[in-house]
């Protein structure tokens, strides 16, 4: 088993990974289909596929595993993907309503990803997940990252927008 690893905090895109290849971007989606709102903006800008790989992963729901916890894999260039991670109930309609974060389903679209990442020996790029237009709170969205990535000692780098 590999060494444990810290996550590294830096000032950019998360978009635009910092660092050798092979590399994933793992932002959090919703079990709605929606996609418009958020982080997926700027994937969106950069790459067709992501957003197309998810619509159409929504639309054949009813065959696949679209759901809370899954992860869908999309190569956007030779030694990097995007994975799209199902981690919100719906999406946030109004003040009052509970968030969209679903901290369990986040978990496990995280130990999902780690073992790919492990597995192609990758690095893992994210900006803060689930803390915008999910409502989820770092300090609960940390710990999982920490147990489900970086104990598995894969390097994990956290993007804050400058």
């Amino acid at each position: 088993m590999a060494a444990a690893t810290d996550i590294r905090y830096t000032r950019g895109d998360a978009t635009a990974p910092h660092g050798a290849r092979p590399a994933y971007i793992g932002h959090l989606v919703n079990d709605r289909g929606a996609w418009g709102r958020g982080f997926v903006l700027a994937v969106s800008r950069r790459w067709p596929e992501p957003e197309r790989a998810y619509r159409a992963w929504h639309r054949g729901r009813d065959s696949n595993d679209f759901a809370l916890g899954a992860v869908q894999l999309v190569r956007v260039e030779p030694q990097l993907w995007v994975a799209n991670m199902i981690g919100q109930h719906g999406i946030a309609t109004r003040r009052d309503a509970p968030p969209p974060i679903r901290y369990d389903a986040t978990g496990r679209c995280l130990a999902a990803l780690a073992d790919h990442a492990a597995a192609a020996g990758a690095s893992v790029h994210l900006p803060r997940i689930g803390c915008g237009l999910a409502g989820g709170r770092w300090e609960q969205i940390e710990p999982l990252i920490r147990t489900h990535l970086c104990a598995r000692g894969i390097p994990v780098t956290v993007y804050d927008l400058p």
